[in-house]
């Protein structure tokens, strides 16, 4: 895995929502494009949780935040109805665009290694410029984190 740098081009996508609409990064807002693991999962769950809850605060500052995993559209409905989330989840299937950003590979969890997407966070500048790389990312509190980063450009 190689991650995208500060100062990189962000690769272009095309993805569905829940809802099968196709979303593709827009030049006119900041984004907050975060990966993470699976849906229903503990902390990817928190994760998207406290996004939700700071949607707002995001809105307000015009940034868009998208999640991406390799959940189909039906999974991205459950989780997002049974949570509540109204941020935009989308669906990488087949991790292509996870792999453009350097997020898919190899990890290990209860010493059992499998290929998957790790829990990265990109901040977009409204050219789609890398300005910031989350690459240890504690689910707790990070929406918080990423908000203040955005709140002191």
């Amino acid at each position: 895995m190689v991650l995208l740098k500060i100062g990189d081009k962000a690769p272009e996508f095309k993805l569905k929502d829940k809802e099968g609409k196709v979303h593709s990064l827009s030049k006119s807002k900041y984004k907050v494009v975060y990966f993470y693991p699976k849906d229903n999962t503990p902390g990817c769950t928190i994760e998207a949780k406290e996004f939700t809850s700071d949607l707002k605060e995001f809105e307000k500052l015009n940034i868009q935040v998208i999640g991406i995993s390799g959940g189909d559209e039906k999974t991205k409905t459950k989780f997002c109805d049974k949570h509540n989330l109204k941020i935009l989840l989308l669906s990488d299937i087949d991790f292509s665009v996870s792999k453009k950003y350097g997020v898919y590979g190899k990890r290990k969890f209860m010493g059992i290694e499998y290929l998957g997407i790790s829990r990265i966070t990109y901040v977009l500048d409204k050219s789609n410029k890398v300005i910031q790389v989350y690459d240890k990312v504690n689910p707790k509190n990070h929406s918080k984190e990423v908000l203040y980063f955005i709140q002191t450009l």
